[in-house]
């Protein structure tokens, strides 16, 4: 419950400029998810969330860049436990999700700053993978391999 709850939170301030801990409850309570004022709070702290501020002077909340191992595997993570499988389609790589996950893994892949990815784009369960080339696909492929061990 913990990831997903998680997984959704990095969606989300992706999404939307979230100023406050009770926007981004809100948000959640929106998407289904029971949640106080106290875990917003505790997830905002075990994310390591932090406030940016916008060009018209109001803030949002963001995540740090993976700076450091912890953070690197928290992204990690999210892509392992949401991960199903993956399909190559030349330089596309669609990879299928735990449903509602997708966003939050392709969040994570892009997170991950890989040079053969230029982007990606996500359903409720599926992802497509813009990759550079044929060959960066399967690379990106082997890269998954890797991390969810399958």
């Amino acid at each position: 419950m913990k990831i997903g709850r998680h997984a959704k939170i990095i969606d989300l301030i992706g999404k939307y400029e979230i100023e406050t801990q009770e926007e981004l409850a809100d948000y959640l309570k929106a998407e289904g998810f029971q949640v106080t004022q106290a875990t917003v709070s505790r997830d905002i702290r075990e994310l390591k969330l932090t406030k940016i501020a916008l060009a018209d002077g109001r803030q949002k909340y963001a995540l740090m860049q993976p700076q450091n191992a912890e953070a690197a595997e928290r992204y990690l993570r999210v892509l392992k436990d949401g991960y199903v499988s993956m399909e190559m389609a030349q330089n596309i790589l669609v990879v299928k999700t735990v449903s509602g996950m997708a966003m939050a893994v392709a969040a994570a892949i892009d997170a991950m700053h890989w040079a053969e990815v230029a982007g990606c784009i996500a359903g409720d369960d599926t992802i497509m993978c813009a990759n550079r080339s044929i060959d960066d696909t399967l690379i990106v492929m082997e890269k998954i391999h890797r991390i969810v061990g399958k």
